[in-house]
């Protein structure tokens, strides 16, 4: 078997075999099968695709090129979360305290940011002390103290999908649903949850543009959950304009703990009880809904939430204040307002230029190395709809200096649109995809 023979075979349009992608996968890994044969490969799957079978195939052997966690000594129904990406999208942050402090354990492996969307484990390195670098051994035992615990994608946890998204990330191959899918849930199998849900987004600050992208991707997943035997379940959610007011780490990092602390209501706070619903009635530890959202908001407004939140930053090492006081938290020494230019209703908030904007500031990265300024970043005064005066304030940019300013500021002004009618309202949740 040659890597020269099955990236033909796809070329040409033909399937693949589950021996052709493990060895393919394998060979990649190891180091047997160069970069260039990889990317010729993810071409051809580009413009030929890949069926059901070949996507539950790749997943598979994705899962196999490294460690997998083992779940089952932490006591109850294990539910992990997926967002695909979104900007201003804090809710794991909510949702692991959330959900725990409910009695379902959440063991949530995330990632960093690249691009304009944000990394919950850059957010999380905002809060002085917070060790994200966990081993296997530590997670079960905090998983097993608290039931709850956040930590970076341990080193050899699906490393053929880590080679591969960097690969494809360079020669414009990203935007495959079928490698999508299986390189989410590669990571969310490998990870040990009993359960999985999965919060795919759609709109102009996604990565699936149409709601009819976001359909296609989340009915793959959902599939591969079924197929692997883990119940699986996503949402298609909204995301033309940002999830929450605040776009940059430490600034986001203080969202969530007001939503925590129950001080801050609005799309994040909706959203996150919406996704923590969905966790709860998997885990079977409520009747419906309504259970669900009673149970969650009472736990919120008790301080049982962020108490929570508190207990697994002191257990990782950070500083639990922060949660009473939101001084801790690095800011930036100056704040420039951003003013309406018209009387009238904001109709847009480009959600993928005003985190574009945040990333100009220094808080995202445009390559993977880069170093992130926790500090900075854009705070939203206005929400799609709101009535605006000219002259008002509709938004603050946060920032270490006046470098890169002007750029954000330009940004901005694309991002938002005034008009003098009020627009018409469009749902948070689009649609719920199971098996």
């Amino acid at each position: 078997m040659r890597a020269y023979d099955i990236i033909l075979k796809k070329r040409n349009g033909h399937g693949l075999t589950r021996k052709d992608i493990n060895y393919l996968i394998d060979g990649f890994v190891k180091g047997n099968i160069p970069d260039y044969q990889m990317a010729a490969w993810s071409m051809a799957v580009y413009f030929q695709g890949l069926s059901e079978e070949e996507t539950k195939y790749l997943t598979e052997s994705m899962i196999n090129s490294g460690d997998t966690i083992n779940l089952s000594s932490i006591p109850g129904c294990k539910v992990d979360k997926h967002s695909t990406g979104g900007v201003a999208d804090t809710t794991t942050l909510i949702l692991v305290p959330l959900v725990a402090a409910a009695g379902v354990p959440v063991v949530k492996m995330s990632g960093r940011g690249l691009g304009h969307t944000g990394g919950t484990i850059d957010k999380l390195e905002a809060i002085p002390g917070f060790n994200v670098e966990l081993d296997i051994d530590t997670i079960l035992k905090l998983a097993m103290k608290s039931g709850a615990v956040i930590a970076g994608q341990t080193g050899n946890l699906v490393p053929a999908d880590k080679k591969l998204y960097s690969l494809r990330d360079v020669t414009a191959t990203v935007d495959i649903i079928s490698l999508i899918a299986s390189s989410v849930m590669s990571k969310k199998i490998a990870a040990g949850a009993d359960k999985i849900l999965l919060d795919v987004k759609t709109g102009k600050g996604a990565f699936m543009k149409t709601k009819e992208q976001a359909l296609e991707l989340a009915r793959t997943m959902v599939k591969i959950g079924v197929g692997m035997k883990r119940e699986t379940v996503a949402l298609i959610t909204n995301m033309d304009q940002p999830l929450g007011r605040a776009l940059g780490n430490a600034l986001e990092v203080k969202e969530a703990i007001l939503t925590l602390r129950g001080d801050l209501k609005g799309d994040l706070y909706d959203l996150s009880i919406e996704l923590a619903s969905e966790m709860l009635l998997m885990a079977k530890t409520v009747r419906d809904k309504i259970e669900a959202r009673t149970l969650l908001k009472d736990l919120i407004e008790k301080g049982r939430a962020v108490d929570k939140f508190a207990e697994i930053i002191e257990n990782q090492g950070g500083n639990p204040g922060v949660v009473e006081d939101l001084s801790l938290l690095p800011h930036a020494p100056t704040t420039t307002p951003v003013l309406a230019s018209m009387d009238g209703y904001i109709w847009e908030l480009d959600a993928e230029k005003l985190g574009r904007a945040a990333m100009v500031l220094g808080a995202g990265r445009e390559y993977k190395e880069q170093k992130i300024l926790l500090e900075v970043g854009v705070t939203l005064n206005k929400r799609i709809g709101d009535a605006v005066t000219i002259g008002e304030c509709i938004a603050n940019i946060h920032s270490m200096n006046f470098h890169n300013l002007d750029a954000a500021l330009g940004l901005i002004t694309e991002a938002v649109r005034i008009e003098t009618e009020k627009p018409k309202e469009y749902p948070l949740v689009f649609g719920r995809i199971a098996d």
